[in-house]
């Protein structure tokens, strides 16, 4: 499982154009520490897991899907915003949960 979740966090970051070092400092953690999540050296903390889905917009468990429909999601949720300024990341984070949250909910009126 800490493959999948690794290879995901890669493919988010990758599809947002994002650095591993901006990644990391959206997290709050060090680069090393992220670089070593995402090549599946280190098990992912659970808050770790969490503000990654939050800083990439989508949903924790789109982190644990290992096939195509994972991957779809994954290419719909990423977004980038240039130029942000660090304590910038706290307001696009709460935007980015306002549409996780809405997608959320078109999923279950779908249903």
């Amino acid at each position: 499982m800490d493959k999948v979740i690794a290879n995901n966090l890669k493919k988010l970051r990758e599809t947002a154009c994002y650095t591993q070092e901006e990644t990391a400092q959206a997290l709050g953690i060090t680069r090393s520490a992220y670089s070593n999540y995402e090549s599946g050296d280190r098990e992912v903390p659970y808050d770790v897991i969490e503000k990654a889905s939050d800083f990439f917009g989508c949903d924790m468990t789109m982190l644990f899907e290992e096939n195509e429909v994972g991957d779809a999601m994954i290419l719909a949720s990423a977004f980038r915003i240039d130029g942000i300024a660090p304590e910038d990341t706290a307001e696009i984070l709460r935007f980015k949960d306002i549409v996780k949250s809405y997608l959320k909910m078109e999923t279950i009126e779908a249903k």
